[in-house]
């Protein structure tokens, strides 16, 4: 199974919105997502600290801030 990983922080409403909206894609494509506390991680702090929310795909930074539907979308179906 396919698994994203969101990178996020608690009290960040753009997080709260990229999760929501990830949602419908990832049961679209049927993939887990795994929703990480950036400031639970001295390294992931270090490296997304402005950049969240961010979503990755094993390490493959695919899109920060907003959820890119399209190009998240297109991604997923070539990995298929």
């Amino acid at each position: 199974m396919v698994k994203l990983t969101l990178v996020s922080r608690r009290y960040c409403h753009l997080c709260t919105e990229m999760a929501v909206a990830l949602e419908t894609l990832a049961a679209e494509f049927g993939v887990a997502v795994e929703v990480v506390d950036v400031d639970a991680d001295a390294a992931l702090e270090a490296r997304y600290d402005e950049l969240v929310p961010v979503l990755l795909h094993e390490g493959r930074e695919l899109c920060h801030y907003f959820l890119d539907t399209s190009k998240v979308r297109d991604y997923l179906s070539e990995i298929r």
